[in-house]
């Protein structure tokens, strides 16, 4: 089981200075599941420009120690920071679970991850605090979703389950396919009999799957189930907070969105473009070696 402590809602360290307010986002995933917060970062704050680190040379995370997802982390925040971004946003739920806490007291910019805004929509909807997680092996074992929805609502029945196989059919591109609906069954059926209203997605590669997961949670559950999209719900909180700070950018993006990768896999371009919903026309490989110390 991983040990960690749930994340903090953002850095709350000084106001960053307005000046600031043209810089781009920075926004950090493991993989490349962290595209389908992109998305909704996009489509929320239209006038902001994304820079993306992927670290695909060493995804996944989830099977790294704690002090090995917290060293990959931070190295990848420095690389953003070099970028002059405003805000990080750490699009993993690994690396939220183990690594926010201790980024985002180090610096002075806003940093948030994808636990805390996906658990605060649950409590906030839930209307018989009765919420189900889904999501890796590692997020799962971790218990961050669980402990961060139970201090938000002691009273709050939670029930988790891994559903691993959910990655690689959303890489594949298997969103309907039978086989999923097969395998979204045989997972959800673990909630039988829980009367969940609410399903946190706590894996940003799940999004991509909703349209199976609704049909197979509602049919099991007996009653409609409201799905959370913690990448939804993470564009929505910097959104705020970049107002609040007063950053929010008041120009159209100038220039392209930018992406970066750690390593360029087999077909990395067509899944990342399904998950962005969109081209993308400017992603470099960074090599890993120069984010080390």
């Amino acid at each position: 089981m991983t040990n960690s402590r749930p994340e903090s809602a953002a850095s709350p360290l000084m106001d960053t200075p307005q000046t600031l307010s043209d810089q781009p986002i920075g926004i950090f995933d493991s993989g490349i599941g962290g595209l389908t917060v992109v998305k909704e970062v996009m489509r929320q704050l239209p006038n902001e420009r994304i820079v993306y680190l992927g670290d695909t040379a060493r995804v996944p995370y989830g099977t790294k120690s704690d002090r090995t997802i917290k060293a990959f982390t931070l190295q990848s925040c420095l690389f953003l920071l070099e970028h002059d971004v405003k805000m990080i946003v750490i699009a993993c739920n690994t690396a939220s679970a183990v690594a926010l806490d201790f980024i985002a007291n180090m610096f002075k910019i806003p940093v948030i991850g994808v636990i805390v805004p996906g658990s605060s929509a649950a409590v906030g909807r839930s209307v018989k605090q009765r919420i189900g997680i889904i999501g890796t092996q590692t997020t799962v074992n971790s218990e961050a979703y669980p402990i961060t929805i139970k201090k938000m609502n002691a009273e709050t029945e939670v029930f988790s389950h891994a559903c691993s196989l959910f990655v690689p059919l959303a890489e594949e591109g298997w969103l309907d396919h039978d086989v999923t609906q097969q395998i979204s069954g045989e997972y959800l059926r673990h909630f039988a009999g829980t009367n969940i209203d609410t399903l946190v997605l706590g894996c940003t590669h799940y999004p991509m799957l909703s349209t199976t997961i609704q049909k197979s949670i509602d049919r099991i559950i007996g009653s409609p189930v409201g799905l959370i999209d913690s990448g939804v719900e993470t564009a929505k909180i910097a959104k705020k907070i970049l107002a609040d700070k007063k950053l929010l950018s008041a120009k159209t993006p100038r220039g392209q969105h930018k992406f970066y990768v750690t390593d360029m896999p087999k077909n990395f371009v067509k899944v990342g473009e399904r998950f962005l919903g969109s081209k993308m026309e400017d992603i470099e490989t960074v090599n890993v070696e120069i984010l080390g110390f």
